[in-house]
C-alpha cells in the first residue's frame, strides 16, 4: 500500500474507503439480498451506472420465484444486463458498514 501526501497534507492511498449497503435485487430470472458496496462519497446509482461489466455482491442469498433460497454465497459477480431493480434495505445497511 502506497500514501502519498499533497503540500496541504491531504492523504492518498490505493485503499478504497467503502460502505456496505444491504440490497434486493431482482435479476432477469432470481432475486438476489447480499450486500452491494459504494465508495462513501456515491449513491448506489453511482454504483450501478459504472463501467464495469459486473456488479459485486456478497454475503449473497439467491431466492426463486417462490421466495425459497436456493442457495448462498459468500460473493457473486452479477452481469449488470440482468439486473431489473435494486431495493436498498436500511436497516440491515447500518449493520453492515465496514
Amino acid at each position: 500500500m502506497t500514501i502519498e501526501y499533497d503540500d496541504k497534507g491531504k492523504i492518498f492511498t490505493d485503499v478504497v474507503s467503502k460502505i456496505a449497503v444491504y440490497a434486493t435485487v431482482q435479476t432477469t430470472t432470481h432475486l438476489l439480498r447480499g450486500y452491494i458496496h459504494i465508495r462513501r462519497d456515491q449513491r448506489i446509482k453511482d454504483e450501478l451506472d459504472g463501467n464495469e461489466t459486473f456488479l459485486a455482491l456478497t454475503d449473497v442469498t439467491v431466492l426463486n420465484k417462490d421466495g425459497h433460497a436456493l442457495f448462498q454465497a459468500p460473493f457473486m459477480a452479477v452481469h449488470r444486463v440482468h439486473i431489473i431493480w435494486v431495493l436498498p434495505e436500511q436497516n440491515k445497511s447500518e449493520q453492515g458498514n465496514s
